[in-house]
């Protein structure tokens, strides 16, 4: 499996093309709004910025599971996060990360087989998966984007 393998659906509704991500370092990180996290938006941002024109992306996938912080609707979210940090990496739908209605792609991170097993532990867990679409390393949520070790790791797949 890799990750151009898994249907994703975009936050407006609309299928998230596969070559949107195919052969791009990407950063999956579960994000919401209301949360003590929430700021980790405006760096992932400056990820987005800093790496983006090297084959780099942040995606973001919105999710209601930790604390009920992220209660909007898909308007509201995109809303909050042009107002607020000016995000322009790509936001999906919003999903379930753990639970009976875990979408396949975080039964997929989480898994063994992705080689990083877990359940997801709150808002802003981040995966980091290589050109070849397969996952590479896996951050917790305290861990911030701008963190030493999460940026040599995407650069080292750049």
């Amino acid at each position: 499996m890799k990750l151009t393998d898994f249907s994703l659906t975009a936050l407006d509704g609309t299928p998230l093309p596969a070559a949107q991500l195919d052969d791009k370092v990407v950063l999956v990180v579960n994000v919401a709004s209301q949360c003590g996290l929430t700021p980790q938006y405006r760096e992932l941002e400056q990820l987005q910025r800093d790496l983006g024109p090297r084959g780099f992306t942040v995606l973001g996938v919105p999710c209601n599971q930790f604390g009920g912080q992220e209660p909007g609707d898909a308007t509201q979210i995109s809303q909050f996060c042009a107002s607020n940090y000016d995000v322009s990496f790509p936001l999906l739908a919003k999903t379930d990360v753990n639970g009976p209605g875990r979408h396949p792609l975080y039964a997929w991170l989480a898994d063994e087989q992705g080689g990083f097993p877990g359940n997801i532990t709150w808002n802003f867990e981040k995966f980091l998966i290589g050109r070849d679409g397969t996952v590479k390393a896996r951050f917790t949520p305290r861990t911030p984007p701008t963190d030493a070790a999460v940026r040599e790791s995407i650069e080292s797949l750049l």
